[in-house]
């Protein structure tokens, strides 16, 4: 009976009380760290693997390890977070093992077109070329496309912010768009 009430109340005991037992060598008390934290150990690495087989192993792993590195535990009240820690390291570890090596050396990939010198000069070109157009619009045309093209403005935004009749919103935005078709068409 002395036993089964011992054994109950280092299962109702914190953890830095636990911890503190099993660091001293009580089995009993790593038992209960084991019964205690398994199923948290077990879900996390189930999820780290994608419902691997290999759960069960890396969290038995990762308990004997655990159990051989009791001493280096600075903190008992802190063995959760100690015994995820070294969890997750035993999953991470599997999943290098697992993943293929791949010689980078093999991998011959060109770099995105987009990204490549003469793709990234002509861009600036055409920004420059856009900007310089815009330059040669009249004010109101100018201001009325950068709001609308730009700003994402509507017709009745752009007519409040500039204070003019919404059909002469329209108006200097059409004539705007015109004018730089016509100056942007080498670029299209």
């Amino acid at each position: 009976m002395d036993v089964r009430r011992s054994s109950n109340a280092l299962e109702r005991a914190d953890d830095a009380i636990v911890a503190g037992r099993a660091m001293d060598g009580d089995v009993a008390a790593f038992a209960v760290l084991v019964r205690r934290y398994t199923p948290m150990m077990r879900a996390y690495t189930h999820r780290m693997l994608n419902a691997s087989a290999d759960v069960d192993d890396i969290v038995q792993e990762a308990f004997v390890t655990a159990w051989q590195r009791l001493p280096e535990l600075d903190d008992p009240a802190k063995v959760k977070s100690w015994l995820m820690r070294i969890v997750s390291r035993r999953a991470v570890d599997r999943l290098r093992a697992t993943r293929p090596a791949v010689d980078i050396d093999d991998l011959e990939q060109p770099a995105p077109s987009h990204a490549s010198p003469s793709r990234v000069a002509e861009a600036k070109a055409e920004v420059q070329a856009l900007g310089a157009a815009l330059n040669e619009l009249p004010e109101g045309q100018r201001e009325c496309w950068v709001l609308r093209e730009i700003g994402g403005y509507s017709y009745d935004e752009i007519a409040e912010e500039l204070d003019i009749p919404v059909s002469t919103a329209r108006g200097l935005l059409a004539r705007a768009r015109k004018y730089i078709i016509v100056r942007m068409e080498e670029w299209r």
